[in-house]
């Protein structure tokens, strides 16, 4: 009695899940094209948000360091630059992760040299201590802190 009703159990718990697995073999004439990320086009950046993003960190900047009209006109423009940037690298790269980071990661660096050479040196010292500051980087200060318990010079 046992074994019988055990086969038709699994019979019936099997069958919806082989079925689940399998699918009708198409003809080549029924069969589509499979697309991939790279044989679809990109979407659109949308521009407008593209825009307000680096006006907004723009203005930031404006009121935070004091910026003179031709800073703050560069300053636009390399903001612009690097968000739209960022925005397509995330487009384009959003099934390879590593490879957006580190395109992202180029973007930064080079947005941080032009605004060297833009920015006065103070102004730069203290959008760096911002930047720092914002993202979680350890002041020089905080890093000489205690030392670490157990090893030389910490006993």
């Amino acid at each position: 009695m046992k074994t019988p009703l055990l086969a038709a159990l699994l019979t019936l718990t099997a069958t919806p899940a082989l079925l689940a697995q399998t699918t009708p073999g198409r003809s080549a004439s029924q069969a589509k094209p499979s697309t991939t990320a790279a044989a679809r086009p990109a979407p659109a950046l949308n521009e407008q948000q593209v825009e307000a993003r680096a006006n907004a960190l723009t203005d930031n900047m404006q009121k935070a360091l004091g910026l003179t009209p031709q800073q703050l006109e560069k300053v636009r423009q390399i903001n612009l630059i690097s968000v739209r940037g960022v925005e397509s690298a995330r487009q384009k790269y959003a099934r390879n992760v590593r490879k957006m980071a580190g395109v992202v990661d180029d973007i930064g660096q080079s947005r941080l040299s032009m605004l060297k050479e833009t920015l006065t040196p103070a102004q730069f010292d203290k959008y760096q201590r911002k930047r720092e500051e914002k993202m979680g980087v350890p002041s020089s200060q905080g890093a000489q802190g205690n030392p670490v318990p157990g090893l030389p010079g910490g006993e």
